[in-house]
């Protein structure tokens, strides 16, 4: 086997990796979103109930916002460093790995919290290690895969992220207990990610080309001027509001099936609803991640997905109905799978350089962390205030909430706006 060339790590790639290092990165994302989104969707949500029930919504909103906040820290911090990484393993590997140990940690110290600080704690422990290995995942594919591969593989790894999803979701319900749903995460999340460290292809940077450290370039490094690369600066934005969009409409699922539906088992309904989002985004996202590479053409169909996940705002919002949030689950399964195949491969392709991929893409995250930021608060202020205005009406006998009727329009407002802006990027078509 021949040697790669010196500084092979920073160069284009050009030639596709083996199916075998797709699945084995998508095992790897399988975990890691389930690390993410089974305690998002359900364990949280129960644990702050069972500690302090009168202002669940409350404990809820704090944990999540604070762990959102150290994902906006912690993703482009661990990209900078994996970019800086010379170790003999790659620059990718060794975050991967330390990311999956740490994340399944600070899941088991999550089974064991019994107040709101330890909740905490362990959340945000939790994001910062899931977050270093989710840079290196993300960096993986601008490292390893040619640009006309990437819609298809950002398709693949769309796909593994929602098995993940409802992966995560299933365990949160199934296992029977809070602590049950932590622990089972964690293994699953150590497990699913081996496959990879066997075999990353990581390819090793050479300690002459890292360049000299010095906290003041560091630092200014995670600015990326507008001027100079606005390509760069739209797609972060609208990222940014269509994650927002996103971030709204399902953040609050739980609550809004107990509270604004009135669903007898809301815990079941979550599951069924993100089993709909699953089926919608498999059905869609690789082939329209493999056409737009065949087309070579990425605005149109951004635009378009973020259009359809926007109206599944407008459902919910209007119906507050079982049957209409079963439709909005297959609209934004439609919507988002497509978008998340096709945006990522349109951002892989107005990053600055090859020397800051992990970096730059972690500066592309913040714009999926801080709609995790924002969600708790904008929605528990929403909800706050039309609560104290009158937060029910009854139409016809049946009762209607104000507050997720405005919530969920501005859930659709967020993503309208995302996908009309996505006009302003030139460089790709």
């Amino acid at each position: 086997m021949t040697a790669p060339a010196p500084g092979a790590a920073l160069a284009e790639p050009v030639v596709p990796p083996p199916a075998r290092w797709v699945a084995a990165l998508c095992l790897a994302s399988i975990g890691l979103w389930a690390g993410f989104f089974g305690p998002i969707q359900v364990l949280l949500a129960q644990q702050a109930e069972a500690i302090d029930a009168g202002h669940k919504e409350f404990v809820f909103s704090l944990v999540t916002g604070l762990g959102a906040f150290t994902s906006v820290v912690c993703n482009p911090l661990f990209g900078a460093f994996s970019d800086r990484t010379t170790l003999a393993a790659g620059r990718r590997l060794p975050w991967v790995a330390g990311g999956a140990l740490g994340g399944a940690a600070a899941l088991l110290l999550l089974a064991v919290a019994d107040s709101v600080a330890v909740m905490a704690l362990g959340w945000c422990l939790a994001q910062a290690a899931l977050n270093a290995m989710l840079a290196a995942v993300t960096a993986a594919v601008p490292d390893q895969v040619p640009v006309d591969r990437r819609g298809l593989v950002g398709g693949l790894l769309a796909v593994a992220q929602t098995v993940g999803v409802v992966g995560g979701v299933g365990i949160a319900s199934a296992t029977g207990s809070i602590a049950a749903g932590y622990t089972t995460t964690a293994v699953v999340l150590v497990v699913l990610a081996l496959p990879y460290c066997l075999d990353s292809r990581d390819l090793e940077l050479p300690a002459e080309l890292r360049p000299r450290f010095a906290w003041g370039s560091f630092l200014r490094g995670f600015w990326i001027s507008p001027q100079a690369h606005p390509d760069f600066a739209w797609a972060w934005l609208t990222r940014m509001l269509v994650n927002l969009g996103n971030a709204l409409g399902t953040l609050y699922l739980l609550y809004y099936l107990d509270d604004a539906v009135g669903l007898s088992d809301p815990e079941d309904g979550v599951f069924v609803l993100t089993a709909l989002y699953a089926v919608a985004l498999v059905a869609t996202t690789v082939v329209f991640g493999g056409w737009s590479d065949r087309v070579g053409r990425r605005k149109v169909f951004v635009i378009w997905s973020g259009l359809v996940a926007g109206a599944a705002g407008l459902v919910l919002a209007g119906t507050q109905t079982w049957p209409g949030a079963l439709v909005a689950a297959l609209l934004l399964g439609c919507g988002y799978g497509i978008y998340t195949s096709v945006d990522f491969a349109l951002i892989t392709q107005v990053l600055p350089g090859a020397e800051a991929r992990g970096k730059d893409l972690g500066v592309i995250n913040i714009a999926n962390a801080l709609p995790q930021v924002i969600a708790p608060f904008l929605a528990t202020v929403v909800l706050g205030i039309v609560h104290v205005t009158g937060g029910r009406v009854t139409t016809d006998g049946e009762a209607f909430s104000v507050g997720y009727f405005v919530l969920y329009v501005v859930a659709f407002a967020c993503s309208v706006l995302g996908s009309v802006l996505v006009t302003r990027i030139r460089s790709v078509p």
